[in-house]
This record gives structure tokens, sequence and C-alpha cells, in this order.
């Protein structure tokens, strides 16, 4: 049994090496689509652009791996049923379930890595991948300056006619900090430098004028020219620095980091549950004396209003925070069971692959990749709208994230059954085939 269980393994394992090499080399040209025009704009150099795409692979990884797993089983299992070798199993008393053990217990093991690298690889790489486009981003930030718009940066409007390289022409900046008109600045060039981490900028300027209203004297307009200016534009409030932010969203922490999160937040909504009782109950009493009548001067009863008032408000600021806290709890809740289940999605897959190869019977690229694009876009689809109906509170979290589990867990199983007694549950092959026929038409 053990030269079997080898067998099988080596059959799964170079099918699934070379999907998970494709399906992350599809993703990784996606990626370098979508960040083209940084790399261009922003100049960036090749260790910076590595360093992008390297901290960008974990991401990957966690959605590749199971789609490679399933792309594996399908090729596998259907390259040993078109090969008739199912057959000569099963004649020497070798059942599916024999065959597919070693491959189920493979999966499990990665399964397990896959929490681990869920915890503790993936969230620390989001972390890096942020900072590092943060800084990326404001590296030259003579690139955010869009030729014929207005770019606004708090309190300052800039608008350049054309962009040249490193240089601005045609320039034109409102500075509305100081009164209700704005001063205005034009210059035929200039340049923006970076400073402070990103958090103030620089603008040098040259050949230009300055128009502005008098402060001191009301109605009175002042006008200067100048050779070379410089404006500096402090505090715009990025506030990033060399080690980029400490801020961590819900995809940058562990799980149990979250759930730590999860139950502070719980104890402060218990907190605040005490606290909006209570303030009701004062409310209440109040609203019941003013409707027994009761004789207020007219101080205690401006005083009892501002008191009501006074209450009214901490119960809406209380209630609010409460349902702050509720959502945030929701978030990490999805996040942390969405961590789990896609680690779990490996041994889901090959309990649908093993059987959907033995019943298409083909061991080509082609119909796996189709059957597996299939089941992964609707695998994938059902975990993307739980997370968005889990984040507005329609539906529980643990639901939200391991419907998709439960759901394909069930259909292996039975497949595996039908396979075992040699039915057919759909005609796979053929459903998948009529549709690429009609593609091909189309």
């Amino acid at each position: 049994m053990k030269i079997l269980e080898k067998y099988i393994l080596k059959e799964n394992f170079v099918p699934f090496l070379v999907s998970l090499l494709v399906s992350t080399f599809v993703m990784l040209l996606d990626k370098i689509i979508d960040l083209l025009n940084l790399i261009i704009e922003k100049k960036l150099d090749f260790l910076t652009i590595v360093s992008i795409f390297g901290l960008s692979l974990p991401f990957m990884l966690a959605l590749t791996i199971p789609m490679a797993i399933l792309l594996a089983s399908i090729m596998s299992f259907g390259r040993l049923a078109i090969d008739n070798e199912l057959v000569a199993f099963k004649s020497c008393g070798i059942n599916v379930y024999t065959l597919m053990r070693s491959t189920v217990l493979a999966a499990i093991l990665i399964s397990i890595f896959m929490l681990y690298f869920n915890n503790e690889i993936l969230p620390e790489t989001n972390h890096m991948l942020k900072n590092m486009m943060i800084k990326a981003n404001y590296r030259r930030p003579v690139t955010a300056i869009v030729p014929g718009t207005f770019t606004t940066m708090k309190d300052y409007t800039i608008y350049a006619k054309e962009r040249v390289g490193e240089d601005l022409f045609g320039i034109i900046i409102y500075v509305k900090e100081r009164s209700n008109f704005p001063q205005t600045i034009t210059a035929e060039k200039g340049n923006i430098i970076l400073s402070n981490g990103g958090n103030s900028l620089k603008a040098v300027l040259m050949n230009g004028e300055m128009h502005e209203l008098d402060p001191r004297e009301e109605g009175k307009y002042r006008y200067h020219r100048f050779k070379t200016f410089t404006l500096n534009l402090p505090d715009l409030g990025y506030q990033l620095n060399e080690e980029g932010t400490d801020y961590r969203g819900d995809r940058e922490l562990s799980s149990g980091t979250m759930w730590q999160m999860v139950q502070e937040k719980r104890k402060e909504i218990s907190e605040l549950g005490n606290e909006i009782a209570t303030l009701e109950q004062n409310i209440s009493h109040i609203d019941s004396l003013f409707q027994t009548n009761v004789r207020f001067t007219p101080q205690e009863k401006q005083d009892q209003h501002k008191e009501l008032k006074k209450f009214q408000n901490m119960l809406k600021i209380n209630t609010d925070r409460k349902v702050k806290l509720e959502k945030d709890i929701n978030k990490y809740l999805v996040e942390i069971n969405k961590k789990y289940a896609i680690a779990f999605a490996c041994l889901v897959f090959v309990l649908i692959g093993a059987p959907v190869g033995m019943m298409t019977k083909s061991s080509g690229v082609a119909m796996a990749f189709t059957v597996s694009s299939f089941v992964f876009l609707v695998y994938y689809g059902t975990l993307t709208l739980g997370e968005e109906l889990a984040d507005k509170g329609m539906i529980s979290p643990f639901i939200a994230m391991w419907i998709s589990n439960i759901i394909f867990s069930i259909l292996g199983v039975y497949l595996i059954i039908m396979s075992v007694k040699e039915q057919k549950f759909v005609d796979v092959k053929g459903f998948f085939n009529k549709i690429t026929r009609r593609l091909k038409l189309k």
C-alpha cells in the first residue's frame, strides 16, 4: 500500500506544482498591469519593484494553493481514469477510498500549514506591502499633480498646465488658509519636493506673480512679482515616516490578535449596555415627572430640560458607539473565519477534484482548467458575497465564510460515493464540452 500511496502522491505532485506556478504567474501578471502606471510615474528602482512583487506573493499563494490542489486532483485522477488504471486498481480490490487516502492526508497537512501561513506570514507581509505602497505613492509628489486638473492638498489647490519629467509648467496655486479670499500664486515653471516623511511639500516656483487682498487694510489689493519663490506646505496630514504606519487593518492581523480585540470590544459593549440602561432610566424618570404635572419653578423646569437633553445626547453617543463596536466585531469575526475557511478549502477541493477527475476521464489541461475555474469562481464568489453580507450584519460571520466549504464538502462526498458505485451524478465532461463549443461558436 505504501508504494501505491507514493505513486498517487507523485501523480498529484507534478500537476500541483505546474498549476501553482501557472496560476500564481497569471495573478502576478494582473498585479503587474495594476502597478505598471505606478512604476512608470514614480520611477521605482529595481529593488523596490522586486520587494513589492515579493510581498504580493503571499496574498496570491493564499488563493492559488487551493486552486492548484483542485487542478491537480482533477488532472491526476482524470489521467488514472483515462488510462484505465482505476479499472486495474478496482480489479485488484483497491477501492476509491483507498486511492484517495494519501491525497486527502496530504491536503490535511497543507491545510494545517495554510492555517499557520494565513495567521502568521500573510498578515506581516500585507502590513509591509501596505507601508511600501504608501511610501512609493509619495516618492515623487510631482506625479500626484495631473496636468489640466485641480489637485487639493489641505488648504492648497494646485493646477499645472503641463508636466515634463520633474518640472511643472503653467502653475496656479490657491492658498486658502489666510482669509476668505484665497491668495493666488502663478508661475511659469516649478517643482515639488517631498519632505518630513511625506507630511510636508515644498514648491519651488520660478518667474511668477502673487496676488492677494491685504488683511490689514480692507479693500487694498497687493501684487508682487518674483523670479524664484519657495512655498512650504507643512502638515498635509499624511504623517508618514521611514518605518511606515503602525496602524493595522483586519487583513494585517493574526486570528489570535483579532480574537483578543473582539473580546475587548465585547467587554466595552457590555459596559456601554449598562450605561445605556441607566441613561434610559434617567430619561424615563424625567419624562414621567413632566407627565405627572409636577409643579416646577421656571428655573427647575429649565434645569430638568437641560438634564434631559444631556442624557439624550449621552444616550445617542453611547448607542452610536455600540453600533460601531458591533460592526468592528463582525468585521474581525469575518476575517478570522475567512482565514480558517480558505485554509481548509485545500481539503474541500480534493474531495471535489478527485471524483470530478474520475467522471471527466480527461487528463487534459483545458478540461481541468475549465472545470476548476468554474468551481473556484463559484466558491470564491460565494465567499465574497458572504463577506459582504456578514460585514453588514445580515448573516452570521461563521455561516458566511463556511457555507461554501460546507456545500462543496457535501457535494464532494456525494460525488465520491457515486464514483465508488460507478454512477454519474451528471455528465461533467459532456456538460463542459457543450459550454466550450457554444463559446467557440460565439
